[in-house]
């Protein structure tokens, strides 16, 4: 079959996206997100009396197991797959990266099997959010002299 015919056959046959509902979907679902993550802040420092520098860790935190444990009981896909990046851009996605490889290699063992391939996704994520910090640390330095 020549190229140009399979690719118009792949064309004709693979199911079109529709961008601006997923955009919305994701739109509202990360801010969603948001308020949820606000609520919890209010409650840890609020409720709790914990000041709000300490109560922003604890809200991340609860994001992370909460998206571990969703995660780990299999709900965590199947609202990505309605959610899209609503769900995969906020930490929670990161959480899930984490476990969902953790999960998969489990039974290779602790090394080679989580410590080897946890980080096969996320390790790139924190590369490349260690790099741009410490390149925009250096541009931030250069143009204001530190002074902000």
């Amino acid at each position: 079959m020549e190229k140009n015919k399979y690719n118009d056959l792949v064309t004709k046959h693979t199911p079109k996206e529709n961008r601006l509902y997923n955009g919305l979907i994701a739109f509202f679902i990360g801010g969603i997100m948001g308020v949820i993550g606000q609520l919890l802040l209010e409650v840890w420092s609020y409720y709790l009396n914990i000041p709000t520098k300490e109560a922003g860790t604890f809200m991340i935190i609860t994001l992370i197991f909460v998206g571990c444990l969703l995660t780990c009981f299999g709900f965590f896909d199947k609202w990505v797959h309605f959610a899209k990046a609503g769900l995969i851009v906020p930490i929670t996605g990161f959480a899930h990266a984490m476990m969902s490889a953790a999960l998969e290699y489990r039974k290779e063992g602790f090394v080679t099997g989580l410590g080897a391939s946890m980080f096969k996704l996320a390790g790139s994520v924190i590369i490349f959010g260690v790099v741009s910090a410490y390149v925009f640390g250096l541009i931030r330095i250069l143009l204001f002299g530190g002074q902000i």
